[in-house]
């Protein structure tokens, strides 16, 4: 663990990462110097900290690379570290980490790693970019530490060497941070760098596997395939709807370990299991497993494991029509996914909000067959609404415009719409901030509003 006593330690962000780091400062004997760029008066701005007395930064992930603060830090000579790289450097050592990132599937594949752990009598601290700071968690005594974490995160990480790593998918996400697809593709990359036993990937794409093949690992750590359909050797698969295990396994070359089955995956959703949740499934089984749970446990975990709150959640049905909360959409991907889990259904789409510098124009191409019609409930519309002006013009919109009560009036506009046998569903494909306070808050908000269509 770093020395940092007597260090004064620059904490770019007050939220909750920030506060975390400086209480770990002062347990250290650091002095924490906090700045935000919120413009909170009781708050420091960079331009008033005096960097050539500064020993080390800690950043938030409000803090772009182009950011004038990160800018003047790494003009003055210092290294920027991620809350995550903070959290490695002050963790306690000797136990394992797990990573898990990618546009879409992060926290569901986390809180499956959870939950088989769980199973296997691990004591497991679940933390990362869902709401529970990695940095309190890392210094805690347990068996294992599974860490959700985003690009934002990995940009200024550089030393954490977990066991076992993967990365879901990489779509297009963030480009307003990171600058461009390709900063990225590369900052989701960092997930693989120094990893110990396993670098787990989607096997068929690509560029996950190309980051896979470049990255700088421990010397004996693998590559392990995740796949839906069989899998070859050294993957995880499915045969005959058994999730099945070719790279753990001692007898790989000629057989594979049962470790569940999809209907163990039957209590998460209506119908049908969709793909990506067995994915998400057999990820998070493949980092468990190279931590040395064994494949029993595997089936008990999955079988215990419950979906976040605002994930493709179902919240009531009313005069037919079943009203979802999909607000964890916050990127194209995800809500591509969610309407993957109904393929048979016809849709009133409530979308929008911060777009991140996404384009929308395939998300719409995707999905317009399934759409009745489309509620807009961005300030900024404009992207999401020509891209269905291009590419689903005969698609009824509705534009809702901001205020206190924008999510009510748009559930009370998705009813007019929607016809018996129908699905309202809230999967934004945008962050939250431009409207409320998180994700969480906007799912909260769509709940209400449906239960008052109950009243």
């Amino acid at each position: 663990m770093i020395d940092l006593a007597g260090k004064r330690v620059l904490v770019l962000g007050v939220g909750v990462a920030g506060a975390s780091a400086v209480t770990v400062l002062e347990e250290l004997g650091a002095v924490a110097v906090t700045v935000d760029d919120s413009g909170r008066a009781d708050v420091a701005s960079v331009d008033e900290v005096d960097l050539t007395a500064i020993d080390h930064v800690v950043a938030s992930p409000g803090f772009a690379p182009h950011s004038p603060a990160i800018q003047a830090v790494l003009a003055a000579g210092l290294d920027v570290w991620s809350e995550m790289e903070f959290a490695w450097r002050v963790r306690r050592e000797g136990i394992p980490w797990v990573l898990v990132t990618g546009t879409n599937g992060k926290t569901t594949t986390t809180h499956m790693v959870g939950a088989i752990a769980t199973a296997a009598g691990l004591d497991v601290a679940v933390c990362g970019n869902m709401g529970v700071p990695v940095i309190a968690a890392a210094r805690t005594d347990v068996d294992l530490v599974a860490v959700e974490i985003a690009s934002l995160q990995l940009h200024f990480s550089t030393t954490i060497s977990p066991h076992a790593a993967v990365c879901l998918n990489a779509d297009e996400d963030h480009l307003d941070w990171h600058g461009s697809v390709e900063g990225y593709h590369a900052d989701k990359a960092r997930v693989y760098e120094h990893v110990q036993v396993a670098c787990v990937y989607p096997a068929g794409d690509a560029l996950v596997e190309g980051m896979v093949e470049n990255a700088d690992v421990v010397e004996g750590c693998r590559a392990v395939g995740v796949t839906t359909g069989a899998p070859a050797i050294s993957q995880l698969g499915v045969v005959d709807g058994v999730l099945c295990d070719r790279a753990f396994s001692d007898q790989r070359r000629t057989m594979a370990d049962e470790l569940a089955t999809v209907a163990d995956l039957g209590h998460l959703v209506a119908g049908a299991v969709p793909p990506y949740l067995v994915f998400n499934a057999l990820c998070a089984a493949a980092l468990t497993r190279a931590v040395g749970v064994e494949p029993a446990h595997v089936a008990a975990g999955l079988r215990g494991f419950t979906l976040d709150a605002h994930r493709t959640a179902t919240v009531a049905t009313v005069d037919g029509v079943t009203y979802v909360d999909d607000s964890k959409a916050t990127n194209a991907h995800a809500t591509l996914a969610a309407f993957g889990g109904r393929p048979d259904q016809s849709v009133v789409w409530i979308a929008g909000g911060q777009p991140k510098g996404q384009e929308f124009e395939e998300l719409v191409k995707a999905l317009r067959s399934r759409l009745r019609a489309v509620v807009l409930i961005g300030k900024d519309p404009q992207l999401l609404q020509s891209a269905l002006t291009g590419h689903a013009a005969d698609i009824p919109v509705t534009v809702i415009e901001p205020g206190e009560t924008v999510m009510v009036r748009a559930v009370v506009a998705a009813r007019k719409l929607a016809r018996a046998g129908d699905t309202v569903l809230l999967s934004p494909a945008c962050a939250s901030l431009d409207q409320f306070t998180s994700y969480a808050d906007r799912g909260q908000a769509f709940a209400a509003a449906v239960e008052a269509l109950e009243r």
